[in-house]
């Protein structure tokens, strides 16, 4: 969410160019004559000022604006009665004062914009962090885009955390987009970095995240509001226990392993959370054997659904493998732009992206070990071998 910054130079180029402009047409008005009045027109200067400039140089344009309007009323009509020209100046001093009181409401608005785009973004930010993360060897990289334009976050959501059980990931869509699915996501967020810490599996963490919609569900319907559910994909990754994938209804994510995409199903087939209800049944984690340099790319169907002006969706598996070449903070760069002009700019819901690898260093420092570790291992053999 950007916020307004007034640039000096900007308001004194404006304010310069107007009251250039308001004293060339006060001197065509003092060459054609009285029967050609050319000065009405120039009301409209202070006005542009108040629109456009900081206070300083709207009040300098506006004076200059009713010393001119004096002059017209005082040297350039000779033949108005006295009245006629204390009117003039009368109407030059009301609109001088009006575009001071304009130039002051709209900075003042301006003012309070900025401070209420600033608190709100802060809030925001405490909800989603910035990307890329960083969860011990793990990082993800990628974007978010929300569909309600000026607002930093709304129906997805994505976390990653270091635990006592692992490294634990998810990525969300809750039901609705933008602002509106803000609480639900906040609450399921919330659950989920308080359990991935002390739950010790995906199964009991995505629990506690459907108990916390629940309740969510139930204060919202209190207020006439609309219960909601949440699409959620968790990973858990145990160092060389390998990894853990749960589905709650989400879509699935892809592989990148060797260059070549795969689009993987692990964890399919449980409801999404606020919706476990309807069957009672438990929802079951799935074990994945990844390889070092695997990446894995998690979305939310705000990607995968949206469409392009001729009403195709979005083949982000053929982007993916047109790019499997690139970094992760390039690709994730890439893609985002690539997405832009796929749809125009024209978003129909939230769109979220997570690339996620084992750092280059980690993983460079994790083939080290192994290579020492193999060392020791030979020479002992060896020593075993030789006193037999």
């Amino acid at each position: 969410m950007k916020t307004f910054q007034r640039s000096p130079a900007r308001d004194r180029g404006v304010a310069v160019l107007l009251v250039v402009v308001t004293l060339a047409i006060t001197l065509v008005d003092a060459m054609t004559g009285p029967q050609l009045h050319f000065a009405l027109f120039m009301g409209i200067a202070p006005l542009i000022a108040a629109l456009r400039c900081a206070y300083r140089w709207t009040a300098a344009v506006a004076a200059v604006y009713v010393l001119c309007q004096v002059f017209i009323q005082v040297r350039l009509v000779p033949d108005w009665s006295v009245a006629s020209k204390v009117v003039g100046v009368f109407g030059a001093l009301l609109v001088g004062v009006f575009a001071l009181v304009l130039c002051r409401t709209r900075l003042d608005r301006e003012a309070l914009y900025a401070r209420t785009s600033m608190v709100a973004d802060a809030v925001q930010r405490e909800m989603l962090r910035e990307l890329p993360l960083t969860a011990g060897p793990l990082e993800a990289y990628g974007f978010y885009v929300s569909a309600q334009e000026g607002a930093r976050v709304g129906g997805d959501i994505y976390e990653a955390v270091e635990t006592p059980h692992g490294l634990r990931l998810v990525i969300g869509d809750v039901q609705g987009k933008g602002m509106p699915a803000i609480g639900a996501g906040h609450e399921v967020l919330a659950s989920f970095r308080e359990a991935a810490y002390y739950k010790d599996s995906l199964e009991a963490v995505a629990e506690r995240m459907e108990q916390a919609l629940s309740r969510y569900n139930v204060r919202s319907a209190e207020r006439g509001g609309q219960e909601r559910f949440v699409t959620a994909l968790l990973l858990e990754v145990r160092g060389a226990d390998g990894a853990n994938v749960l589905s709650c209804g989400h879509i699935p994510y892809y592989l990148v392993r060797n260059g070549r995409i795969s689009e993987r199903n692990d964890g399919e087939g449980g409801l999404p959370l606020g919706l476990g209800w309807l069957t009672g049944e438990g929802r079951q984690s799935a074990a994945v054997e990844p390889v070092a340099d695997d990446w894995i790319v998690l979305c939310t169907d705000g990607v995968t659904e949206a469409r392009g002006a001729d009403g195709e969706f979005y083949p982000l598996a053929d982007r993916l493998a047109r790019w499997t070449h690139l970094e992760p903070a390039e690709l994730a760069h890439t893609l985002r732009a690539d997405l832009e002009r796929f749809t125009g700019g024209d978003l129909k819901d939230d769109a979220t992206v997570l690339i996620v690898r084992r750092s280059p260093h980690t993983a460079r420092q994790g083939a080290a070990d192994t290579t020492g570790s193999q060392v020791p291992q030979d020479q002992l053999s060896m020593a075993r071998a030789a006193a037999a």
